[in-house]
């Protein structure tokens, strides 16, 4: 691997490590900021225009100026992209990050010389161990649980705004992994009703038919849109409504979707098999045909990534070890 990083950071192509953020800014005292985050495949960023729309989006509603149009927002990711590329290894993408928040508070203004500008940060990491890490898991599923922390309802944050006040996600990680260090919160509402996981949104098959929560209290994530496209032109029905965890429990399938693993099928729930604890037909389906849309096996992806994963985690431990004896 050649060179280090860029990360356009307010104008600038900096090093990674030169990349700094105040302490006073609004993003670090109010988690006053919206975020994105894509990935490449094959090298090209994927469905890149439906992330920036939907970034706009939560800008206008929080009435953030980030002193850049879409476009210029587009552009400015295409290039950081290009000038990423020689430091990554061939065949490896990368996931693709965006945070934008209103920057320092008025308060702190003297320590800026009055001059108080929007923060924009977009940075490009390997997907190896991210995606790497889920590879196993096409195979043998997810363990889903719902904790005890409820989603934050669209009355009080809307989660259709990605944003970073998301500390009920964290609550929620931390008490499914003392149940569970390997299970997925899989979250409900202040109704008892199924809204999305930690970062990912929730599917399940019941005779046939593809259901998935309503778009109330969730994050209308760009790959939940797909695979209800895809599952259209495949001619399986479609239908978004209330579920409650009475038709995990029943149904004949269930999944995660996400933009770095695409889907990810949940074989068991709070403890118990859905079905028959396999990955089902229809799950097997989508994915290929996810698979097909991208121009790439993401399975296979997946653990290729989880090999060159483990052989850079072995290179580091062994670096490590020779730097202490040095």
């Amino acid at each position: 691997m050649a060179g280090q990083r860029k990360v356009y950071l307010n104008g600038s192509y900096v090093s990674e490590r030169e990349a700094n953020v105040s302490i006073f800014d609004s993003a670090l005292m109010f988690g006053d900021m919206v975020f994105e985050v894509t990935r490449t495949y094959n090298g090209v960023p994927f469905r890149l225009r439906e992330h920036m729309e939907r970034l706009y989006a939560g800008l206008k509603i929080l009435e953030i100026d980030c002193g850049l149009t879409v476009d210029q927002m587009e552009q400015a990711t295409i290039d950081l992209v290009e000038a990423n590329r020689d430091t990554f290894d061939p065949g490896i993408d990368m996931q693709i990050m965006h945070n934008v928040s209103r920057g320092a508070l008025g308060l702190y203004a003297s320590v800026f010389d009055g001059k108080l500008n929007p923060t924009v940060v977009i940075n490009c990491w390997p997907l190896t161990q991210k995606v790497g890490g889920v590879a196993g898991k096409y195979k043998t599923g997810i363990h889903a649980i719902t904790p005890a922390q409820r989603s934050v309802p669209a009355r009080l944050i809307d989660p259709k705004i990605k944003n970073r006040s998301r500390i009920y996600y964290q609550v929620a990680n931390l008490e499914v992994q003392k149940a569970d260090p390997a299970a997925w919160p899989l979250l409900v509402d202040d109704d008892g009703f199924i809204t999305e996981g930690t970062g990912f949104n929730f599917f399940l098959i019941k005779d046939g038919v593809l259901l998935t929560s309503e778009p109330r209290n969730i994050l209308r994530g760009v790959t939940r849109a797909l695979i209800l496209n895809l599952a259209r032109e495949a001619g399986i029905p479609v239908v978004e409504r209330n579920l409650d965890t009475y038709e995990v429990h029943t149904a004949d399938e269930a999944f995660f979707t996400a933009t770095s693993f695409a889907i990810l099928p949940v074989t068991r729930y709070n403890f118990r098999t859905v079905a028959d604890g396999n990955p089902g037909p229809i799950t097997r389906r989508l994915t290929q045909a996810w698979s097909a849309m991208v121009g790439l096996d993401v399975v296979a992806q997946a653990s290729h990534f989880a090999e060159v994963a483990a052989r850079e985690a072995a290179e580091h431990e062994a670096a490590a070890r020779t730097g202490a004896r040095s």
